[in-house]
């Protein structure tokens, strides 16, 4: 039986890609109550729209920032998903100060909610710009996580715990539609460095990642997903290849420009800060990262890894012709 499974359950976000995501996963699982909280009215339309047969749902409008609207949100509600953020590593560097609203101030007053209605276990959605942060994004995401842990060593009936992300592919706010978009027009791609490499997992691991953590979760924790790293020029020239015959186009012919780095950008980002890769523990599929206060045989199925360090540094790059074979069955519909 799912954790899921006859829980009231708080989706913040909830119209966006992970949240969607996680809104059918607690259909699937038989949640007793969904509550999808999001800012975004034709996003809450649409879900309506969609979902409409299910009597279970509930679809509010609002913003994390209110406190009056987040306390009512969260009223008999058992599990939190938060996923509200601002994500844009370039709409953050522009507009800092929104971001330390929405996303550490938010969730603030989601955690304050959480432990004022006694709700048993709240998730935050973080991202693995939170390691050795260098923009705005990253660093709230980082103090995000800072905030989940804190709470959890305070005297509360609330189990907090975080997840932390690469890119996901295929959502509404990743990579994949951008660059399909530029293939269709005949290009050329925007590429920002040949050199940057970023980390990727599929929505169906997210969202696996996600119930494992709330499962798991004794407080404090930060869940971290094994997920491949991808070099993105790779990326680019296997979506040429797939794609570009789509939209009447030689792959050869759609050309790549490099704009250089952006502002708040890493060309590698990690999963894991040395302290963490000194106290982490692993697992087949994910690391967790554990609260100073809760014991390693918390984890039944965790261990301490003997070499952590080389893991990161031999972390293999995967191949052009392995991320076609990921990107074909993510495009298997329209190929």
């Amino acid at each position: 039986m799912s954790i899921l499974t006859k829980k009231s359950v708080l989706v913040t976000g909830g119209t966006g890609s992970i949240g969607t995501a996680l809104v059918k996963k607690a259909i699937t699982d038989k949640a007793k109550l969904i509550r999808v909280f999001s800012n975004d009215e034709n996003g809450l339309y649409e879900m309506e729209s969609e979902f409409g047969n299910y009597k279970n749902i509930e679809y509010v409008i609002g913003d994390i920032q209110n406190e009056e609207i987040v306390a009512e949100i969260v009223k008999n509600i058992d599990i939190i998903f938060h996923a509200a953020a601002l994500k844009h590593v370039d709409r953050c560097e522009l507009n800092p100060l929104e971001t330390i609203n929405v996303n550490i101030m938010g969730t603030k007053n989601i955690v304050k909610a959480a432990q004022k209605e006694n709700v048993q276990k709240m998730i935050f959605i973080s991202t693995d710009k939170a390691v050795n942060p260098i923009g705005v994004m990253g660093a709230t995401k980082l103090l995000g996580e800072k905030l989940i842990s804190a709470e959890s060593s305070r005297k509360s009936n609330t189990i907090f715990a975080s997840v932390r992300f690469g890119n996901v592919f295929n959502t509404r706010g990743s990579i994949l539609p951008r660059i399909e978009n530029q293939i269709s027009n005949g290009g050329p791609i925007i590429l920002t460095n040949p050199d940057m490499k970023r980390f990727f997992m599929t929505k169906d691991e997210s969202v696996n990642l996600i119930i494992s953590a709330t499962t798991l979760a004794k407080g404090g924790e930060t869940f971290v997903l094994k997920m491949p790293l991808i070099r993105l020029e790779d990326l680019f020239d296997a979506m040429k290849d797939i794609l570009s015959k789509k939209y009447g186009y030689n792959p050869s012919a759609i050309k790549t420009k490099i704009i250089g780095t952006r502002p708040g950008e890493k060309l590698i980002e990690y999963l894991l800060t040395e302290f963490e890769m000194d106290n982490v523990l692993e697992t087949e599929d994910f690391f967790i990262i554990p609260s100073l206060n809760v014991s390693v045989k918390s984890y039944p199925k965790a261990k301490k890894p003997n070499e952590t360090q080389s893991y990161f540094k031999e972390m293999k790059t995967l191949s052009k012709k392995e991320i076609i074979s990921i990107l074909k069955q993510i495009y298997k519909s329209s190929i």
